[in-house]
């Protein structure tokens, strides 16, 4: 059962010469993981800057003079859920649906929107098969996973490591994700070998580490579990003193990551989507959502303000009409947090996908874990 939307904070006065923002609202339906299972400290980030985007719209007069509205559900990592909730916010007459974390879960909610004609702007999903064909109502601002984790494979070769091992945990995310690594370094002598979580402990997949002598070890899993005991064990194992810990994915992005491993959990390289240097704008949206969060604001927060940015430069331009809003995509031209926003066609990607989108491979440093070192860009 989807949970109950949750209101914007409330529109402040608009600002000298905006229109008053009055009338029916425009209704954003907002999908995000807000309770576990689902990675709620994401969707808390992507939450906040969906909000804080949102607010800023309706303090320079709302979309023709009404205000802009999120009506949020949470789906707690769970594909049904999510699809279950587009088929809730279409019925609830919404023009557009934003957000999303989690893969494997985007991709049932863009497979659903698709079948509605409902258009649904990603912001955080990186599966390239976001949908099974072609559409022309789905956009992303994340990069595919196929072009980040490329990228980070270039980090490891750059590195010295060719014998990598993987914890992994059954999923498509976390197996495309293996394809992608597998392909990239084979032509350079590389190997990829899967050690799976579901049958060995910690303990045992350390013996398993050290037995095949790889170089570095990446984390597909899941967080808290089993990725922190698998890194505690691996760290105080002696054989396996100078082996890389990685995680693709973004795990250590978040505060909660650094405070699960503690020191342990530095020095582990991760994907995330940012410039070397924010816009103008990414620097002031940056201070905002840090006093929103009450911590430093994660990727994903800006990926939620910059979702919303796009889409009310869309509703602005373009009108109300979900298909007209769809028609929109190939013509953005917004200026984000991270750089200037426009969507094309990808091959092998079947949704409008910015292509520009910043990447980079940084870890927490471990005289200062609260400091991310960029190691390597894309």
């Amino acid at each position: 059962m989807s949970t109950p939307s949750q209101s914007p904070p409330p529109s402040p006065s608009p600002s000298p010469g905006a229109e008053r923002t009055d009338g029916p609202s425009v209704r954003i339906g907002a999908l995000a993981p807000l309770t576990p299972p689902g990675w709620a400290e994401a969707g808390q980030h992507l939450l906040a800057g969906l909000e804080l985007a949102v607010h800023e719209v309706n303090d320079a007069g709302g979309i023709g003079g009404r205000p802009l509205e999120l009506v949020v559900r949470d789906t707690a990592a769970d594909p049904e859920k999510a699809a279950a909730a587009v088929d809730e916010l279409a019925r609830l007459g919404v023009t557009a649906l934003a957000g999303e974390y989690h893969s494997v879960v985007a991709r049932a909610a863009a497979t659903r929107a698709d079948a509605l004609g409902l258009p649904f702007l990603c912001s955080s999903a990186v599966l390239d098969a976001l949908t099974e064909q072609p559409t022309p109502w789905v956009a992303r601002l994340a990069p595919p996973q196929s072009r980040g984790w490329r990228i980070y494979a270039d980090f490891l070769l750059g590195a010295g490591h060719t014998r990598i091992a993987v914890a992994t945990q059954p999923s498509l995310y976390w197996a495309s994700g293996v394809r992608v690594l597998r392909d990239h370094l084979a032509p350079h002598g590389g190997t990829v070998t899967e050690l799976d979580t579901g049958a060995l402990t910690p303990a045992t997949l350390c013996d398993k580490l050290a037995a095949g002598r790889a170089t570095a070890l990446l984390l597909l899993v899941g967080h808290p579990d089993p990725a922190v005991p698998i890194v505690r064990s691996v760290r105080r194992d002696p054989r396996l003193a100078d082996v890389l810990i990685g995680a693709p994915a973004g795990q250590p992005e978040f505060a909660g990551w650094a405070a699960s491993p503690g020191d342990d959990g530095a020095a582990i390289p991760f994907l995330r989507y940012l410039p070397e240097r924010l816009t103008p704008l990414g620097v002031r949206v940056g201070a905002a959502l840090r006093e929103r969060l009450a911590e430093p604001p994660s990727f994903v927060a800006f990926e939620g303000y910059d979702t919303v940015t796009v889409l009310a430069d869309v509703l602005r331009a373009h009108g109300t009409d979900r298909a007209r809003v769809a028609e929109a995509w190939p013509h953005v031209a917004v200026e984000g947090t991270r750089g200037r926003i426009r969507f094309s066609r990808t091959p092998g990607i079947g949704v409008w996908q910015w292509t520009r989108t910043p990447v980079q491979v940084v870890d927490r440093d471990p005289a200062e874990p609260g400091r991310f070192r960029v190691l390597h860009t894309g």
